[in-house]
């Protein structure tokens, strides 16, 4: 069974910078898809960046249009930590933002219902 835990979200001015952690246990796959979601207030969860590995050394990555450019999906296998650099934040990106994992099966996928395990999730809020 695989266990998300995220950390790393709290409050940033717009314009500011905040980094995401998730820390995963319990996985015994070779290849992966990992993604980062969110949900803002009244709004559906949505898929913001995903990252790929097919059991060698290069990630495929995706990022939903809204957050192309500002945001970075990174993965450290040794750590088994996957992690979400989050750059010049904007006011309406407040959200509760979730750890997935497609449970070994590959592709860069934005689609939530792709995904098997979820964390808890952390929350993010961006003043003005």
């Amino acid at each position: 069974q695989v266990q998300l835990v995220e950390s790393g979200g709290g409050s940033v001015q717009a314009g500011g910078s905040l980094r995401l952690s998730c820390a995963s246990s319990g996985s015994t796959y070779s290849t992966y898809c990992m993604g980062w979601f969110r949900q803002g207030p009244g709004k559906e969860r949505e898929g913001v960046a995903a990252i790929s590995n097919y059991g060698g050394s290069i990630n495929y990555v995706d990022y939903a249009d809204s957050v192309k450019g500002r945001f970075n999906i990174s993965r450290d296998n040794a750590k088994n930590t996957l992690y979400h650099q989050m750059n010049s934040l904007k006011t309406e990106e407040p959200a509760r933002y979730y750890c997935a994992d497609r449970g070994g099966i590959t592709g860069a996928h934005l689609e939530q219902y792709e995904y098997t395990y979820w964390g808890q999730g952390t929350q993010v809020a961006v003043s003005a």
